[in-house]
């Protein structure tokens, strides 16, 4: 059964639309990452879902029950922002149980309650502390636990890492996520970070100019794209767009062999002789025994692997080897292109193209 049903959904401020005829569905148990651009509509979307905003035409359905015609109070909803939103005057155990006191939950039901969710988090030792005493990692676990503990339909989670520092980030990534299966509720997550959305999702939706341009799994949404916006917003380092034009059975400048691009595919760039050619990172060799030859501008060292920015002809390619390359900057080196791993847009409508 599905947790969620968002059907035809637009929105628009001052006569600009924000969102246009959104329609997605997740079951009661998945997390979908809303993610996308400032300014794309994600939140917008949130707010509709829990009723903070109305929309202008579109219908939302919690498990199978319309929703959109609620009052936000009346919908169950737990909405979570980035700021916490805690009272400072008001220990842990206090924000936590707040929304029962609100609903004048017996005392004794309170204090069952804010005791298992401040385990499940490990807050339990912070109770008596107030939100100036917690590090930001404890008040945003302080904040999802006060969401958590009315037992909502559905969790929605609006840029709520944003604030934290990076290493934080990553625990908050890990937690959320196990805090989710765990309770088993539909949740919605908006972020404009690709890495949190990729670790994160069961789905990822990419929002684009108030369109749902892909939903998918985080892998689908990085091996087959379905344009080059998508293509260009997931995966880091950022995938390589190079126009490109057939010459005799290649694409040229990077010399891709139209026999070795997905099948099916050769004979439609052949029809159109100009395409974009997507060439993930990874997905260029750097090899005495390559094809190409470049100069070096530039080498990042990530640990586990370098990133390198090599200029052949008018071209600027990123690419990743694990090798430690025998380069430095200025320096020629040779590599070869993954042709089978080369995704081709059209040039005038961004799509790719399938075989």
């Amino acid at each position: 059964m599905a947790g969620l049903s968002v059907i035809e959904v637009s929105k628009s401020f001052n006569g600009t639309p924000v969102l246009d005829r959104v329609s997605l569905e997740l079951s009661d148990r998945e997390l979908l990452v809303l993610l996308g651009p400032s300014g794309c509509g994600k939140s917008t979307l949130l707010r509709i879902i829990a009723g903070l905003e109305s929309a202008d035409s579109g219908k939302v359905y919690f498990g199978g029950r319309r929703v959109d015609q609620l009052r936000p109070k009346d919908r169950n909803v737990a909405l979570v922002f980035q700021n916490y939103s805690l009272y400072p005057h008001m220990t842990v155990e206090k924000n936590l149980g707040f929304p029962l006191s609100v609903a004048k939950t017996p005392k004794a039901q309170i204090k069952a309650r804010v005791d298992e969710i401040a385990a499940m988090l490990g807050l339990s030792d912070r109770l008596g502390d107030r939100p100036a005493q917690l590090s930001g990692g404890q008040r945003q676990r302080v904040a999802l636990g006060r969401a958590m503990i009315r037992k909502p339909a559905i969790f929605l989670l609006d840029e709520p890492l944003s604030n934290l520092d990076a290493d934080l980030r990553v625990r908050m990534r890990q937690e959320i996520v196990k805090l989710q299966r765990q309770v088993g509720v539909a949740m919605v997550h908006v972020t404009h970070d690709q890495t949190e959305a990729l670790t994160m999702a069961d789905r990822v939706a990419l929002l684009h100019k108030g369109r749902i341009e892909q939903i998918g799994t985080p892998e689908e949404l990085y091996k087959t794209p379905a344009t080059l916006n998508v293509a260009q917003f997931v995966g880091q380092p950022k995938i390589n767009a190079v126009m490109s034009q057939v010459e005799g059975e290649r694409l040229l400048p990077l010399g891709v062999a139209l026999g070795d691009l997905e099948p099916g595919v050769g004979e439609q760039v052949r029809r159109l002789q100009k395409v974009i050619v997507g060439i993930r990172p990874e997905a260029i060799e750097i090899s005495p025994q390559g094809v190409l030859a470049g100069e070096v501008t530039a080498c990042e060292y990530m640990g586990d692997h370098y990133v390198l920015e090599l200029k052949y002809r008018e071209i600027t390619l990123t690419a990743t080897t694990v090798a430690s390359p025998e380069t430095a900057v200025g320096k020629s080196v040779r590599f070869a292109v993954n042709a089978r791993e080369a995704l081709v847009f059209d040039c005038e409508n961004g799509l790719r193209i399938k075989g």
